[in-house]
């Protein structure tokens, strides 16, 4: 499979754990990409802008894929951008980083996958009718929009994001939901040798005084999204609960200690095995763990493609017609 719009290797990581080869990571992000070479160093990590991609291009690197995956940005759909445009369609085809979703149905009907999935915000549904004939331009007619929360897959944080994809995508609930408490366990405290990322963040003395009055739940600040939304950041995590959505620009606070979590305990909220690293300058990482698709519903994700290939439903597209 090859990842567009990698990141650091998140949504990679699960159909890793789920047992496919992972032949290329694209990003034009320099830390992101950094890491994901670093973490899958037998992978090809193509730092490129998605736009200036085309499917010969891929074909020559890696042969042609079974599966393709990617994140393009969410932030021309999210309601946590208080500069998004009011008309969906605007948002698609005039916003520069919304236009890469059609980059991403271009590089589809390009390689012609036996499965393709694209992540994104449900905010992204307010084009699914444009998407849908998109995608059947491309070659796929019937596209599935799944609803899924990372929460009901292991990760011990709230996301709820639309996987679009040419197969339903059901896969099994875990029995229970992992608390914040039971993800932070057994780290020791920052700074200690030999944990990748987990260098203690600064804070000022006035701005720790005013964290040690917050209850669990409670938010230090607040800002405006999208349609004036009040939303929260700097969030004292409740450790009986999973955490809130882990976001880039995501701050949370420890929930017995005046302190913000570390990349590597914000990196186990989003259920990244400790061994994965994330390099560049500190906000990079966090922005790096924050954009990723959490590993435990990529791996559930990626299982339920596994299945519906190894049960021969589907077979490789039949090259486009003119390539």
């Amino acid at each position: 499979m090859v990842d567009f719009f990698s990141g650091a290797g998140g949504f990679a990581e699960g159909f890793r754990r789920a047992g496919f080869s992972i032949l290329l990571g694209v990003d034009n992000d320099v830390a992101a990409i950094r890491s994901f070479k670093a973490n899958f160093p037998e992978s090809i990590a193509l730092r490129m802008d998605v736009q200036e991609v085309t499917g010969r291009l891929v074909e020559r690197l890696v042969g042609r894929p079974l599966v393709v995956i990617g994140s393009p940005p969410c932030e021309p759909y999210t309601g946590a951008n208080p500069r998004r445009r009011r008309d969906p369609l605007a948002r698609l085809y005039e916003d520069p980083a919304g236009q890469l979703v059609l980059h991403f149905v271009r590089l589809v009907g390009e390689l012609r996958p036996a499965v393709f999935v694209m992540e994104n915000v449900p905010g992204i549904l307010d084009v699914r009718e444009e998407l849908e004939r998109l995608f059947a331009e491309a070659g796929y007619p019937r596209v599935y929009f799944n609803r899924l929360l990372a929460e009901d897959y292991g990760t011990p944080s709230h996301r709820l994001r639309v996987f679009i994809s040419n197969i339903p995508l059901r896969p099994p609930r875990r029995r229970r939901r992992v608390s914040v408490a039971e993800a932070l366990r057994g780290l020791p405290e920052p700074g200690a040798p030999g944990v990748l990322n987990h260098e203690p963040p600064p804070l000022s003395p006035r701005k720790a005084r005013r964290i040690s009055r917050l209850k669990w739940g409670q938010a230090l600040i607040y800002y405006e999204g999208a349609e004036g939304r009040r939303l929260p950041n700097l969030i004292r995590l409740d450790p009986r609960r999973h955490a809130p959505t882990v976001l880039g620009s995501s701050r949370f606070i420890h929930p017995y200690e005046d302190r913000f979590l570390t990349v590597r305990e914000q990196a186990r909220l989003m259920g990244f095995p400790d061994d994965h690293v994330f390099l560049g300058g500190r906000d990079e990482q966090y922005n790096q763990v924050g954009e990723a698709v959490p590993v435990p519903l990529a791996e559930a994700i990626a299982r339920e493609v596994r299945r519906v290939l190894e049960a021969g439903l589907l077979r490789p597209a039949e090259p486009a017609q003119g390539r």
